[in-house]
Protein backbone atom coordinates (compact mmCIF):
# COMPACT_ATOMS: atom_id res chain seq x y z
CA UNK A 1 0.00 0.00 0.00
CA UNK A 2 1.45 3.94 -0.96
CA UNK A 3 2.55 5.42 2.08
CA UNK A 4 2.37 9.11 1.09
CA UNK A 5 2.36 12.35 2.91
CA UNK A 6 -1.40 13.44 2.50
CA UNK A 7 -4.25 12.55 5.74
CA UNK A 8 -7.67 11.27 4.58
CA UNK A 9 -10.93 10.78 5.31
CA UNK A 10 -12.14 6.70 6.20
CA UNK A 11 -12.85 4.64 3.63
CA UNK A 12 -15.98 5.91 1.56
CA UNK A 13 -16.87 8.67 3.95
CA UNK A 14 -17.34 11.89 1.94
CA UNK A 15 -18.26 14.23 5.07
CA UNK A 16 -16.80 17.35 5.04
CA UNK A 17 -14.50 16.68 8.12
CA UNK A 18 -13.17 13.64 6.01
CA UNK A 19 -12.21 15.97 3.26
CA UNK A 20 -10.80 18.56 5.61
CA UNK A 21 -7.89 16.70 6.86
CA UNK A 22 -4.39 17.43 7.43
CA UNK A 23 -1.87 17.22 4.83
CA UNK A 24 1.02 15.59 6.74
CA UNK A 25 1.17 11.99 7.75
CA UNK A 26 0.93 8.62 5.85
CA UNK A 27 -2.52 7.80 3.64
CA UNK A 28 -3.14 4.13 3.42
CA UNK A 29 -7.44 4.89 3.30
CA UNK A 30 -9.34 5.57 0.28
CA UNK A 31 -7.52 8.49 -0.80
CA UNK A 32 -4.07 6.24 -0.96
CA UNK A 33 -5.79 3.52 -2.87
CA UNK A 34 -6.87 6.06 -5.73
CA UNK A 35 -3.51 7.01 -5.72
CA UNK A 36 -2.50 3.42 -6.41
CA UNK A 37 -5.01 2.70 -8.72
CA UNK A 38 -3.98 5.86 -11.14
CA UNK A 39 -0.60 4.79 -10.94
CA UNK A 40 -1.55 1.82 -13.19
CA UNK A 41 -3.76 3.89 -15.17
CA UNK A 42 -6.51 6.78 -15.31
CA UNK A 43 -9.66 5.85 -14.22
CA UNK A 44 -13.41 7.27 -13.91
CA UNK A 45 -14.96 7.88 -10.71
CA UNK A 46 -16.97 4.74 -11.34
CA UNK A 47 -14.02 2.53 -11.72
CA UNK A 48 -12.45 3.90 -8.76
CA UNK A 49 -15.78 3.27 -6.83
CA UNK A 50 -16.44 -0.54 -8.16
CA UNK A 51 -12.40 -1.18 -7.42
CA UNK A 52 -12.59 0.50 -3.92
CA UNK A 53 -16.35 -0.76 -2.69
CA UNK A 54 -17.54 2.78 -2.17
CA UNK A 55 -20.38 4.91 -3.64
CA UNK A 56 -19.45 6.44 -6.83
CA UNK A 57 -20.65 9.66 -4.94
CA UNK A 58 -18.08 9.23 -2.22
CA UNK A 59 -15.12 8.54 -4.91
CA UNK A 60 -15.79 11.95 -6.69
CA UNK A 61 -15.95 13.61 -3.47
CA UNK A 62 -11.85 12.52 -3.14
CA UNK A 63 -11.43 13.25 -6.57
CA UNK A 64 -12.69 16.61 -6.23
CA UNK A 65 -11.24 17.22 -3.09
CA UNK A 66 -7.45 15.68 -4.81
CA UNK A 67 -8.03 17.96 -7.48
CA UNK A 68 -8.32 20.86 -5.70
CA UNK A 69 -4.77 19.97 -3.96
CA UNK A 70 -3.33 19.55 -7.68
CA UNK A 71 -2.69 15.29 -7.27
CA UNK A 72 -4.90 14.37 -9.86
CA UNK A 73 -6.44 16.15 -13.14
CA UNK A 74 -9.02 15.27 -15.64
CA UNK A 75 -8.88 14.26 -19.20
CA UNK A 76 -11.70 13.77 -21.65
CA UNK A 77 -11.58 11.07 -24.16
CA UNK A 78 -14.17 9.74 -26.66
CA UNK A 79 -15.11 6.28 -26.64
CA UNK A 80 -17.13 5.52 -29.55
CA UNK A 81 -20.93 7.20 -29.54
CA UNK A 82 -21.97 9.36 -26.35
CA UNK A 83 -20.30 11.63 -24.54
CA UNK A 84 -16.59 11.85 -23.79
CA UNK A 85 -15.74 9.76 -20.56
CA UNK A 86 -13.90 11.64 -17.86
CA UNK A 87 -11.12 10.02 -16.48
CA UNK A 88 -8.32 10.83 -13.83
CA UNK A 89 -4.83 10.95 -14.05
CA UNK A 90 -2.06 11.82 -11.44
CA UNK A 91 0.07 14.86 -11.80
CA UNK A 92 3.45 15.11 -11.09
CA UNK A 93 2.50 16.50 -7.52
CA UNK A 94 0.37 13.21 -6.93
CA UNK A 95 3.65 11.56 -8.33
CA UNK A 96 5.66 12.77 -5.81
CA UNK A 97 3.62 11.30 -2.67
CA UNK A 98 5.05 7.96 -3.52
CA UNK A 99 8.50 7.30 -1.97
CA UNK A 100 11.69 8.54 -3.57
CA UNK A 101 15.04 7.35 -3.13
CA UNK A 102 17.80 9.96 -4.95
CA UNK A 103 19.86 9.58 -1.31
CA UNK A 104 20.56 6.02 -2.55
CA UNK A 105 21.75 7.36 -5.96
CA UNK A 106 23.95 10.47 -4.59
CA UNK A 107 25.37 7.88 -2.11
CA UNK A 108 26.74 5.89 -4.78
CA UNK A 109 28.12 8.59 -6.92
CA UNK A 110 29.92 10.40 -3.76
CA UNK A 111 31.28 6.80 -3.09
CA UNK A 112 32.63 5.90 -6.19
CA UNK A 113 34.10 9.60 -6.63
CA UNK A 114 35.98 9.35 -4.07
CA UNK A 115 37.29 6.32 -4.70
CA UNK A 116 38.32 7.79 -7.99
CA UNK A 117 39.50 11.14 -7.00
CA UNK A 118 39.63 11.77 -3.86
CA UNK A 119 38.57 13.70 -1.29
CA UNK A 120 40.26 17.39 -2.55
CA UNK A 121 38.37 16.83 -6.05
CA UNK A 122 34.84 15.79 -4.20
CA UNK A 123 35.21 18.85 -1.87
CA UNK A 124 36.13 21.11 -5.07
CA UNK A 125 32.92 19.65 -6.62
CA UNK A 126 30.55 20.00 -3.72
CA UNK A 127 32.06 23.68 -3.28
CA UNK A 128 31.14 24.72 -6.75
CA UNK A 129 27.52 22.53 -6.90
CA UNK A 130 26.47 24.71 -3.60
CA UNK A 131 27.86 28.14 -5.41
CA UNK A 132 26.12 27.08 -8.37
CA UNK A 133 22.88 26.38 -6.01
CA UNK A 134 23.24 29.81 -4.05
CA UNK A 135 23.31 31.45 -7.70
CA UNK A 136 19.53 30.29 -8.88
CA UNK A 137 18.61 30.97 -5.04
CA UNK A 138 19.67 34.36 -5.39
CA UNK A 139 17.33 35.08 -8.41
CA UNK A 140 14.47 35.40 -6.19
CA UNK A 141 16.10 37.10 -3.43
CA UNK A 142 16.12 41.31 -3.96
CA UNK A 143 19.32 42.67 -4.22
CA UNK A 144 20.91 45.00 -1.29
CA UNK A 145 20.01 45.91 2.51
CA UNK A 146 21.86 44.96 5.46
CA UNK A 147 23.48 41.54 6.16
CA UNK A 148 20.73 40.98 8.57
CA UNK A 149 18.04 41.57 5.85
CA UNK A 150 19.80 39.21 3.23
CA UNK A 151 20.03 36.96 6.01
CA UNK A 152 16.23 37.10 6.53
CA UNK A 153 15.66 36.42 3.15
CA UNK A 154 17.76 33.58 3.17
CA UNK A 155 15.58 31.89 5.38
CA UNK A 156 12.82 32.25 3.48
CA UNK A 157 14.15 30.93 0.14
CA UNK A 158 15.62 28.01 2.44
CA UNK A 159 12.03 27.47 3.51
CA UNK A 160 10.43 27.42 0.01
CA UNK A 161 13.34 24.42 -0.67
CA UNK A 162 11.63 22.77 2.30
CA UNK A 163 14.12 23.27 5.08
CA UNK A 164 12.78 24.28 8.43
CA UNK A 165 14.33 27.57 9.02
CA UNK A 166 14.50 30.62 11.44
CA UNK A 167 17.26 33.59 12.23
CA UNK A 168 17.67 34.65 15.40
CA UNK A 169 20.14 37.83 17.02
CA UNK A 170 22.54 36.40 19.56
CA UNK A 171 23.73 38.26 22.49
CA UNK A 172 26.44 39.91 21.01
CA UNK A 173 24.74 40.83 17.65
CA UNK A 174 25.41 38.36 15.61
CA UNK A 175 22.93 36.27 14.15
CA UNK A 176 22.34 32.77 14.02
CA UNK A 177 20.40 30.71 10.98
CA UNK A 178 19.19 27.30 12.36
CA UNK A 179 17.49 24.82 10.03
CA UNK A 180 15.43 22.16 11.65
CA UNK A 181 15.37 19.90 8.87
CA UNK A 182 18.04 18.92 6.12
CA UNK A 183 16.56 17.91 3.21
CA UNK A 184 19.19 15.76 2.23
CA UNK A 185 19.63 14.20 5.83
CA UNK A 186 20.58 10.33 4.76
CA UNK A 187 23.49 11.51 2.37
CA UNK A 188 24.65 14.29 5.30
CA UNK A 189 24.51 11.54 7.83
CA UNK A 190 26.62 9.40 5.12
CA UNK A 191 29.18 12.39 4.10
CA UNK A 192 28.68 14.77 7.20
CA UNK A 193 32.11 16.90 5.94
CA UNK A 194 31.00 17.16 2.25
CA UNK A 195 27.64 18.15 3.47
CA UNK A 196 27.73 20.38 6.17
CA UNK A 197 30.97 21.84 5.74
CA UNK A 198 31.73 21.66 2.26
CA UNK A 199 28.39 21.81 0.58
CA UNK A 200 25.74 24.10 3.49
CA UNK A 201 29.01 26.23 4.34
CA UNK A 202 29.76 27.21 0.90
CA UNK A 203 25.97 27.71 0.08
CA UNK A 204 25.12 30.31 2.85
CA UNK A 205 28.76 31.88 2.34
CA UNK A 206 27.53 32.35 -1.01
CA UNK A 207 24.11 34.13 -0.81
CA UNK A 208 25.21 36.05 2.40
CA UNK A 209 28.24 37.89 0.54
CA UNK A 210 31.87 38.39 2.58
CA UNK A 211 30.55 37.42 6.17
CA UNK A 212 32.35 34.85 8.43
CA UNK A 213 30.26 31.82 8.71
CA UNK A 214 30.75 29.06 11.60
CA UNK A 215 29.18 25.94 11.64
CA UNK A 216 28.19 25.29 15.18
CA UNK A 217 25.94 22.39 14.85
CA UNK A 218 24.52 19.92 12.54
CA UNK A 219 21.81 17.17 11.93
CA UNK A 220 24.62 15.13 10.10
CA UNK A 221 26.75 15.10 12.68
CA UNK A 222 24.22 13.51 14.95
CA UNK A 223 23.10 17.14 16.50
CA UNK A 224 18.80 17.81 16.46
CA UNK A 225 19.17 21.01 14.38
CA UNK A 226 21.81 22.42 11.80
CA UNK A 227 22.94 26.56 13.23
CA UNK A 228 25.30 28.86 11.64
CA UNK A 229 26.89 31.51 13.31
CA UNK A 230 26.84 34.90 11.04
CA UNK A 231 29.61 36.85 11.97
CA UNK A 232 28.39 41.08 11.02
CA UNK A 233 31.76 42.82 10.74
Amino acid sequence: MCKSRLDHGAPGNSTESSMSAPESGPLEGTRGRILEELAVAPRTARDLAKKLGIQESAARGHLDRMEERGLVIPSFRREGVGRPRKRYLLTSQGQDLFPKKYDVILDAVVDELLAREGEGFVSALFAESARRMANSIAKEIPKGGTTEEKARRLVSALNDLGFRCTVEKTTDGHLRVVRTNCIFRHSALAHPYLLCDVFDKNLTEALLGEVGVDLEDSIGRGGMRCTHLIQLR
